[in-house]
């Protein structure tokens, strides 16, 4: 039996792994196995890993093979391999693309060399109701309407298939990168935004035009989406999470690409035009007048021949909105995301109707680069002040969490961190869940508050005054988790937040990641009340940044509040 007690992983039978991380090669077994594991855990000093099925035909799509993914674990483990663990690993890889959609003399086609899978996928139900007429022992026909659905029934029952029927080529649309923008800087594809064009659009081969790119917060996901849009020049849908980021993606194509104002239109609450290029958000989109009533604009999708669909922030798609991209799986379609974890649990339906990861940076490579700025993160624990913590005692269950979130002696804490980061090169932000707190912050110390009410006139005008400094700080609701343009903040003070959430938690630290100028790097505060259920959440919190490699430190209020002086008699005494 192997035993190397220098290594930092224990890989265990039921498919979880242990890594050590305290031992000298942790980082590199974190970033061996985080393309094929998904973390589970990640307390102070031993993080768990588990191999579940979507992890790896996540990497199995995005190209690694098995073999790989065994190497990579006996390299970095304490022990020999479980018996049972390399043959399991090769057989759940192997499911992926077992059974393929292709299309042959223009027919859709279910086909696969395993007919015995296919006589036992035939009889599964909820597979079997999308299947059309046997064609021969390998394949049956297919209704071009259920192909988004059968591939949501195969993955359900453990069959994942490699879609190669090949995409409508959409209405053509002459469309290129500018190599100065128009604002009259340089503007160039940086090399890992390139590689993830290429791996999505793969030369326009069937292979392609399916997948989700997931690269961090302030790494230019923006970017990506218009080197797509200029490789497949063809009209495009996209489709993001408020009018803000419909904003920023107007300014991002007029600026980067040589389209003109008239082939780029906006399809929200104020503008409804569609375009060769049309912009539209979630909200729109899945409207409808009545609880129970028809979804009215989803005839959006239909209204051009799109040869292209974009999804902004893919992991906070809603629900109707699988249901439309279920229908269309003729169009080629990009997720663009941090984070592949979805509060919902519906992994598995970006895999089957958006399409597998194809390609993933981890945050702390870009960062190393100086792409995206250095951060530091700090959660700093507090106590209920005494007149709060019987109230929190006798609080119902449901109740605790936004106690223990809107804690009063956060406020002054705040005070304390604006402080200390009131230099003229400081830009902070201040974010939070809750509008009562937020409101007693802004008002406290004299700063504008955003929330979802805040017209998107005084938005732009704020976010503009602090994009040129006129404006250092900033208090934000859960609206700044998504798509803003301030590439000059550089702190965030969170106060406040949406239970165990990791993708907000990763979408605020995005915030302050662009890179900076000089050596500044990013700060990002957490304040959490211990000994309450907010603590409970904030590790959950935390587990994105901690797969990415980010630690917190923790700081204890003392550490901030100054001393209290002395009194006379006790400097007397």
């Amino acid at each position: 039996m192997q035993y190397n007690p220098a290594n930092p992983l224990i890989v265990q039978g039921d498919k979880t792994i242990l890594l050590e991380v305290d031992n000298p090669l942790h980082a590199e077994a974190r970033d061996t196995i985080a393309p094929f594991a998904e973390l589970e855990k990640s307390p102070e000093h031993i993080h768990t890993y588990r191999l579940t099925p979507l992890s790896l035909w996540n990497a199995a799509a995005a190209g690694m093979t098995a073999e790989e993914m065994i190497s990579g674990l006996e390299t970095y483990s304490k022990f020999s391999l479980p018996a049972n663990l390399p043959a399991d690993l090769r057989d759940l890889v192997s499911r992926y693309g077992r059974v393929r959609l292709e299309r042959v003399d223009g027919r859709l086609r279910l086909v696969t060399q395993d007919q015995p899978l296919l006589e036992e996928l035939a009889r599964q139900r909820g597979v079997r109701d999308y299947l059309g007429e046997r064609i021969d022992g390998t394949s049956f026909a297919i209704d071009d309407a259920h192909r988004g659905v059968l591939k949501q029934s195969l993955i359900a029952v453990g069959y994942p298939a490699e879609d190669v029927a090949g995409y409508t080529t959409g209405t053509a649309l002459a469309v290129d990168l500018r190599a100065t923008a128009k604002s009259g800087s340089a503007f160039h594809v940086r090399d890992y935004q390139r590689g993830a064009v290429e791996a999505f659009h793969a030369g326009g081969d069937v292979k392609g035009g399916s997948g989700v790119i997931v690269l961090p917060c302030g790494a230019g996901k923006t970017i990506v989406g218009l080197a797509a849009l200029a490789a497949v020049k063809a009209e495009t849908l996209v489709l993001t999470t408020s009018t803000t980021s419909v904003e920023q993606w107007r300014r991002e194509i007029l600026d980067k690409t040589d389209l003109t104002e008239d082939k780029v239109t906006l399809y929200t609450g104020d503008s409804k035009e569609i375009g060769p290029v049309t912009l539209a958000t979630y909200q729109i989109v899945t409207y409808r007048p009545r609880k129970d009533g028809d979804f009215p604009h989803f005839g959006l999708f239909s209204q051009r021949n799109w040869g292209l669909i974009i999804y902004d922030e893919v992991h906070l798609l809603p629900a109707p909105v699988f249901r439309i991209t279920a229908d269309i799986q003729a169009r080629r379609r990009l997720g663009l995301t941090a984070t592949l974890v979805r509060e919902d649990h519906r992994e598995e339906d970006v895999f089957s109707l958006i399409g597998p990861k194809k390609y993933d940076v981890p945050w702390r490579v870009l960062e190393s680069k100086g792409w995206i700025a250095e951060a530091q993160c700090h959660e700093i624990r507090l106590g209920l002040p005494p007149e709060s913590r019987m109230e929190y005692a006798v609080a119902e269950w449901r109740d605790k969490f936004r106690l223990a979130s809107e804690n009063p002696v956060k406020e002054d804490l705040v005070g304390l961190l604006l402080d200390r980061h009131d230099g003229p090169e400081d830009r902070v932000l201040v974010i939070g869940q809750y509008l009562k707190q937020l409101r007693r912050i802004a008002e406290r110390y004299g700063l504008p508050l955003i929330t979802g009410s805040t017209s998107n006139s005084e938005r732009e005008d704020l976010y503009g005054r602090f994009r040129t400094g006129a404006l250092r700080k900033l208090v934000l609701s859960k609206v700044g988790n998504f798509a803003i343009d301030l590439p000059d903040a550089n702190v965030m003070i969170q106060v406040s937040g949406t239970f165990g959430s990791r993708q907000e938690e990763a979408q605020r630290l995005g915030r302050i990641l662009r890179p900076k100028e000089g050596e500044k790097g990013a700060c990002f505060y957490t304040l959490v009340t211990r000994d309450t259920r907010e603590m409970d959440f904030s590790h959950h919190r935390q587990l994105f940044l901690t797969e990415q490699g980010y630690s917190y430190e923790i700081v204890d209020e003392s550490d901030l509040v100054p001393s209290k002086a002395p009194s006379p008699a006790e400097r007397a005494g």
